[in-house]
């Protein structure tokens, strides 16, 4: 174990998720019960600080010669789970790789050893078929001693993934799909009914093309929220239909005064990631609505999915279906291959 990690377990505590929650190619990540319920019957994130959170996870071969994580043996999936943890939280992760390459797991976002780098350039890796443990620390916001100043916390829309396979920058892991979401949340924060992961890594979403890229689904007036990721060498731009936010680390402004800018589309480059919540639908209805990559040619090309609100008893609005069938039904521009490059030697370190 990390030496800076705090150790013991707090047995009853409760989060939104059983454990950390999981989130898998078009499926949304379901709630649990909270702690915590504000003034205005919102569930909030309650969690005491110093708790250490222990998983497995598991780098395993998927169909077309891509890797996945998993939280259990034969669960791999891309992206990877989603992880969340509060702050003031260490989550201990023991990577075991069933692969013949080398892997790591990587994250921003939160604190760590070098020991827990997961790049090559610290020697924190598995070699094919080895397990390591990973510690991943987590602080709140403190004062910075100077005047009205605080040093961040780790609260924040962050995500994992892997350094080591390919090249020693893990080049070929994100071009094979080892990547996840990784949330940090503040006691207090409102947590969402569902939450949705869209990685856009060169030009496809969470590794498909429309018509085949992940459809979030949700009820009418629901509090979902969006995490969206970057990878690989291209830049885009997040865009979601019908639905706006503020543009601070929730998506929700703190009082009339608050200057955070209102948006509907944010750039996500290589290798940044945000994220928001929304309520489902709020003064626009259900419907099938798209969210996409505003880079024309890569909308083109298949960056685009449907985020489907549907009625608030779950049924399935007038015209979605329609829609729907109109989304699989055309036919995107051809785009350029995903170039996985070779794996590269554990041996010494060159760039090309």
């Amino acid at each position: 174990m990390d030496k800076h990690a705090q150790t013991g377990w707090l047995s009853k505590l409760v989060t939104r998720r059983s454990v950390l929650a999981t989130s898998t190619v078009g499926l949304a990540v379901p709630a649990a019960m909270t702690l915590g319920t504000g003034a205005s019957g919102v569930h909030t994130a309650q969690a005491q600080t110093g708790v250490v959170k222990k998983i497995t996870m598991y780098v395993e071969d998927l169909p077309g010669g891509l890797l996945g994580y998993g939280l259990e043996p034969g669960k791999a999936s891309i992206p990877g789970p989603l992880l969340e943890i509060y702050e003031g939280d260490t989550l201990e992760i023991t990577l075991v790789n069933r692969t013949t390459q080398r892997v790591s797991i990587h994250p921003h976002g939160v604190d760590y050893s070098v020991e827990s780098d997961g790049s090559p350039l610290n020697a924190s890796f598995n070699g094919p078929g080895e397990t390591r443990v990973y510690t991943w620390r987590s602080r709140e916001m403190t004062s910075a001693g100077v005047g009205r100043l605080f040093t961040p916390g780790s609260a924040g829309y962050w995500h994992y993934h892997d350094h080591a396979n390919g090249t020693d920058h893990g080049t070929g892991g994100l071009a094979k799909g080892l990547y996840g979401g990784l949330i940090v949340r503040r006691r207090g924060d409102a947590l969402p009914v569902k939450t949705f992961v869209a990685v856009l890594n060169d030009t496809m979403i969470n590794h498909k093309k429309a018509p085949n890229t992940p459809m979030f689904e949700c009820n009418l007036g629901e509090r979902v929220e969006w995490l969206a990721i970057g990878h690989a060498n291209s830049l885009h731009t997040f865009h979601l239909h019908a639905h706006r936010w503020a543009d601070n680390r929730t998506g929700y402004l703190e009082g009339p005064a608050d200057p955070s800018a209102i948006i509907d589309i944010k750039d996500l480059n290589p290798g940044t990631s945000f994220g928001f919540q929304v309520i489902a639908g709020q003064g626009v209805g259900p419907g099938a609505w798209m969210y996409h990559c505003h880079v024309q040619s890569h909308s083109d090309t298949g960056m685009a999915g449907i985020f489907l609100v549907r009625n608030a008893d779950g049924s399935m609005p007038p015209g979605a279906q329609e829609a729907i069938d109109r989304f699989h039904g055309h036919v995107h521009a051809a785009g350029p291959a995903v170039d996985v490059p070779p794996p590269a030697s554990t041996e010494g370190h060159s760039h090309n």
